[in-house]
Order: C-alpha cells, then sequence, then structure tokens
C-alpha cells in the first residue's frame, strides 16, 4: 500500500511540477530521508549519529525554504510533494525493518509493481482519475502514450541495475556514484532545460548539496 500511495502522489507530484527546474526536483525527493531519520529517531527510538542529524536537518532547512525561495511555486505542487515524501519515508522504514524473506530484492520489487498497478486500477474510479484522463488533451497522441511506455520501461530498468550496482558494491561506493550522478544531471538540466531561479533558490539548491555530500563522508567513514 505505501508503494502504491508513493507512486499515486508521485504522479501528481510530477505532473505540477514539469515546469520545475531538476535540482528543485532532487532536493525536495532528498527530503525523504528526514521522515525516515524522524521514524528511527522519535518512533523507534534509534541512536543516530550527531553528523546524521546535521545532515537531516540541513536537508529540512534546504526542502523547508524551497517555497518561499521558489519563483515557480505552485502550492498544490508542494502539497503532493509532502504527500509523496512521507509515503517514501515510510516506505524506506518498512524495507529496512521488514523481516527477511526468500524474496530477492528484484523480486520484491516485480512484487511492488505488479501490486501498484492493481490498486491503482481499482482505486481510478472513486478517486475520479477514470473519467477524468477522458478529459485529458493528449490523450489520442501516439507521442504522449510512446512517451509513457519508454518512462516506465526506462524507470523499471533503472531500478534493476540500481539494486545490482548496490548488491555489487560497498555503500560508500554506490553513495560516491549516486552523488556523482545528482550532481552531473543537475548540472546539465539548466543546459537542456530553461530554468528560473533566484539567488535565495541556489542558496537552498547548494545546501541540498552540501548534505548530499555528508551523506557520502558519512558512507566512507561508516558513522
Amino acid at each position: 500500500m505505501l508503494v502504491a500511495a508513493t507512486t499515486s502522489c508521485g504522479s501528481e507530484f510530477h505532473v505540477l511540477i514539469t515546469l520545475w527546474p531538476i535540482p528543485i526536483f532532487l532536493t525536495l525527493h532528498n527530503a525523504a530521508e528526514v521522515i525516515t531519520c524522524g521514524i528511527e529517531k522519535f518512533v523507534q527510538k534509534e541512536q543516530i549519529s550527531l553528523l546524521k542529524i546535521c545532515r537531516v536537518l540541513i536537508l529540512l532547512v534546504a526542502a523547508g525554504c524551497l517555497p518561499f525561495c521558489d519563483p515557480q511555486f505552485d502550492a498544490d505542487g508542494y502539497f503532493w510533494a509532502v504527500i509523496h515524501l512521507l509515503c517514501a519515508g515510510g516506505y524506506k522504514v518498512y524495507h529496512k525493518l521488514r523481516r527477511p524473506s526468500s524474496l530477492s530484492d528484484p523480486e520484491q520489487q516485480y512484487i511492488n509493481y505488479a501490486s501498484s498497478v492493481v490498486v491503482l486500477a481499482f482505486a481510478s474510479h472513486p478517486t475520479g482519475d477514470l473519467f477524468s484522463a477522458l478529459d485529458f488533451p493528449f490523450l489520442y497522441f501516439y507521442s504522449f502514450h510512446s512517451s509513457c511506455c519508454a518512462s516506465g520501461l526506462l524507470g523499471f530498468l533503472l531500478t534493476l541495475h540500481t539494486l545490482k550496482l548496490k548488491s555489487s558494491i560497498s555503500s560508500g561506493q554506490y553513495a560516491a556514484w549516486n552523488c556523482l550522478a545528482k550532481v552531473i544531471t543537475a548540472g546539465l538540466s539548466p543546459i537542456v532545460f530553461e530554468t528560473a531561479v533566484n539567488v535565495s533558490t541556489v542558496c537552498c539548491l547548494f545546501l541540498g548539496g552540501f548534505a548530499e555530500v555528508l551523506l557520502l563522508y558519512t558512507e566512507r567513514s561508516g558513522s
């Protein structure tokens, strides 16, 4: 259910932020770690290192200040972002604490995707998405359907490749590759897409980037 909720809220989130710069999306998406750390600290009473707490606080400040600095502020987009982050953070905690099973990570992903399709298909009628889809302006464009299929397929393959990469290298090496990928994506996005930011927004983005560097350091040091 958490996966289905994350997917549903994430779809609303992604539709509403299509005009947002990619670095803003990455900063907000990283804020799911705040939810995860909060549950571990206050609900499960786990011991968390001071460095990790500092990183989470930096993420919270960076993501929390974005709505007040974003020149393309959209209330609906940020609302669905919060719901998406709550579900994503909750799923991370559940995945970490679930009992060991005979299923491998790829098999678990297959089940997650299949169950999400079934749940969202049945939920499309009561939520009104089934009939509102008929009014979508690009519903009868082949390019829209082909891009949706390509996005879903590439996202699924990327998930499988990520799982394979995580299982074949250390957590510190994975954090380094993940950080490098985000830096390259954020750096190239202004070249490919039109980006509207101001000084305050850039400061929030740099704070989010600094939190990524702290994550890399904590993974390398094992703290």
